[in-house]
């Protein structure tokens, strides 16, 4: 099975494709970071786009995408939102199953902690995954939320 994770985000979308037979392989990944200078409408469509294309290069069968969390900001979270509604909505249009995991979620399915630190999330993912290299933040949280998906919805 093929796994798509999402770390959604309007400035900076993390993905990450893995394969999950027989165990978990690291096939793909990045950082969708579109130009600061564009409209969020402008935003949303270059996630769009480049969700698109990493969904034309691989056979992906499943989408696990990051919840929102408890922002402080109302503003921030309006914009999160947004983001997660357009990369809800490009799995669809693919017509992939599509799971949402809670960020204390993810850090439970792979640290065993609920509240475990960002860089903790990032040495199992590294340690799971065979990574040599460390990822950024972004491509390390889209990968834990595709490793949570084959946890929670089996290989």
């Amino acid at each position: 099975m093929i796994i798509l994770g999402v770390d959604p985000g309007s400035h900076a979308t993390g993905y990450g494709v893995i394969e999950t037979t027989p165990v978990a392989r690291f096939l793909a990944g990045g950082v969708i970071r579109p130009d600061k200078g564009l409209s969020l409408p402008r935003r949303l469509l270059a996630i769009h786009e480049s969700l698109c294309g990493v969904l034309a290069d691989h056979a992906v069968d499943a989408m696990a995408v990051e919840d929102l969390f408890n922002a402080k900001n109302a503003r921030s979270s309006l914009i999160l939102g947004h983001a997660r509604g357009v990369i809800l909505l490009t799995g669809a249009e693919a017509g992939l199953p599509v799971a949402e995991y809670a960020p204390r979620e993810v850090k439970q399915a792979l640290t065993g902690n609920g509240a475990a630190a960002k860089e903790q999330v990032r040495y199992m993912v590294m340690r799971l995954l065979g990574l040599k290299d460390t990822p950024p933040m972004d491509l390390s949280d889209a990968l834990a939320v595709a490793l949570t998906h084959t946890q929670r919805r089996g290989r």
